[in-house]
């Protein structure tokens, strides 16, 4: 059991490494088979095409980018009781945490298989789907926790700002990519930061 277990994740990081490097559409099951050193029979073993195989990295992408989220803005509470302290304390260590990445963030699993999305069933749809609503619960909650206790200082929704997070995170590692400047995630996800701060600090008297 523990073998198998072994295989289907050496199968998935293989897999996870060759698509954020050049998508799901160039990665062959050949490649994964040849570099985990399988039998075709082997890779079919754990996932029955692609498309089993990119909805079961989307669903293992989820656990961890939700770990790294419950890591960050639970340790930005820890450190404050107020809701905006903590939501920003979160926010410096979530960009703390991607410029200290080698070679920056690898890239979202997520976005990948959006960019591609015709070549994917129903249920990676409906995987990305679920990651992207995900977000932008958790996100909307730690807002209306600040909301609840600060006034917000312009006209806006706070579903909107939530999917912001998710905009800035992901615009900024694909300017980062573009670019070829690591630092460029976490120098968006400081800017969005500011402007929570803003949006949501008592007017100076």
């Amino acid at each position: 059991m523990a073998r198998g277990t072994d295989t289907r994740k050496k199968i998935m990081d293989i897999a996870q490494d060759a698509v954020l490097a050049k998508g799901f559409d160039a990665t062959s099951i050949e490649e994964i088979v040849a570099t985990a050193e399988i039998t075709k029979s082997g890779f079919f073993y754990h996932f029955r095409d692609k498309n089993a195989l990119a909805h079961a990295l989307i669903e293992r992408h989820i656990i961890v980018e939700d770990a790294l989220f419950d890591d960050v803005l639970g340790r930005g509470k820890e450190l404050s009781d107020d809701p905006l302290q903590a939501a920003l304390i979160g926010l410096k260590l979530l960009a703390e945490l991607i410029e200290d990445m080698p070679g920056g963030h690898p890239g979202c699993i997520v976005a990948t298989a959006v960019y591609q999305d015709r070549l994917f069933d129903k249920n990676v749809h409906e995987a990305n789907r679920r990651a992207v609503q995900g977000w932008r619960a958790r996100f909307l909650a730690m807002f209306e926790e600040i909301a609840a206790v600060y006034p917000i200082r312009d006209d806006v929704a706070l579903a909107h700002l939530a999917d912001m997070v998710s905009a800035v995170v992901e615009g900024g590692l694909l300017m980062s990519r573009a670019m070829g400047d690591p630092k460029i995630t976490a120098q968006q996800v400081l800017l969005m930061r500011s402007y929570v701060k803003l949006l949501f600090s008592p007017t100076a008297q």
